[in-house]
């Protein structure tokens, strides 16, 4: 305990003690100015996508219509938990759907092209404990943003559709805003390399995405059969990021306690040889025999800071035994004047 109280003491001026270059350190640790880690990346992947919400979707009868995707991405990160990123997504999609009985079952397609701007939160870094002094190797993302999309379906059935297949061709433009949302779960390989397993989901906000049809009452008809408004999409991908910079750690992987923790550790193993109170306190005041000048203290008695017993009134009797603490008196009448 006694060894804490000194390190809680001693550590302010041996902060002050540091050299300016560490000082300086100490204060910009944590501001992208101070250029200490890497801040930038380039995310390159690709995986699985669906039609998950439309009037023809990728899943019919119960089987699921497969198709790809793949993305590239610039990433920015702000802080060690909060980042930005522009991020381009190609993909198609396959969906089948049954209007009515002459139609059979009519099978599509969707390739777009997405551009979006997203801002990433890092939940692992704002959850951590602050007990916790492993490094960082898992983390999990959340992604929100804003960006546009264009797209070109193709759409077929037994019917009307057989000879004269609909295709709908829609132009990146302010018309076809998207959100976009999803979450990650990043594993760190290296200093340079991360990987990553995503979801993300694109809301068109538009009901011609699917293939459907121009308009929601246009033939044949398919926008009709679901209530739905907005054709979105579902992607499951795999991807790797690779860090830019000189710096040897990335800012998404940095934890501010963590550093704190190393260097109380080591201040810690400074001062592991320093030994307080060697001769030990014998009349228990709390003052330690290397600087006691009263070894007999009183059982119970209050002392000053050099382990002297207290006697406020300097009557030559301690406050333990005084009966009147404030004014002088003699010993034989305890301290009270006569």
């Amino acid at each position: 305990m006694k060894k804490k109280l000194f390190l809680f003491f001693f550590l302010p001026i041996i902060g002050m003690a540091q050299t300016k270059e560490n000082s300086t350190q100490t204060r910009t640790l944590f501001n992208n100015q101070s250029r200490l880690f890497k801040d930038w990346s380039i995310t390159v992947g690709g995986g699985g996508t669906i039609m998950s919400q439309g009037d023809i979707r990728s899943i019919y009868d119960h089987k699921l219509n497969m198709d790809w995707n793949g993305l590239i991405s610039l990433d920015k990160q702000i802080s060690h938990t909060f980042g930005i990123s522009m991020i381009y997504i190609k993909g198609q999609t396959k969906q089948q759907a049954k209007l009515n009985e002459l139609s059979g079952v009519a099978h599509g397609y969707t390739k777009f092209d997405n551009v979006s701007f997203m801002a990433d939160m890092n939940f692992s870094n704002v959850m951590r404990r602050v007990d916790r002094k492993t490094p960082l190797k898992w983390g999990l993302h959340g992604y929100i943003g804003i960006g546009f999309i264009g797209y070109k379906t193709f759409l077929q059935d037994d019917y009307v559709l057989k000879k004269w297949p609909l295709y709908i061709e829609q132009k990146i433009g302010i018309s076809t805003t998207t959100f976009n949302g999803g979450l990650g779960l990043k594993y760190n390989i290296s200093r340079l390399l991360d990987i990553e397993l995503r979801t993300m989901y694109i809301y068109s906000g538009d009901e011609e995405f699917d293939g459907g049809g121009w308009t929601r009452d246009a033939a044949p008809g398919y926008n009709l059969i679901n209530d739905s408004y907005s054709d979105n999409a579902l992607l499951v991908n795999l991807s790797i990021s690779f860090k830019l910079g000189k710096n040897p750690d990335h800012l998404r992987w940095v934890d501010p306690l963590q550093l704190a923790y190393n260097r109380t550790n080591a201040l810690d193993d400074t001062f592991k040889d320093f030994s307080v109170c060697e001769k030990g306190d014998r009349d228990n005041d709390g003052i330690c025999d290397d600087w006691d000048r009263q070894l007999d203290t009183p059982v119970g008695a209050r002392v000053d800071g050099a382990g002297v017993a207290l006697d406020i009134d300097l009557d030559g009797v301690i406050d333990l035994n005084d009966k009147c603490v404030t004014k002088p008196g003699p010993i034989e009448n305890n301290g009270c004047p006569k």
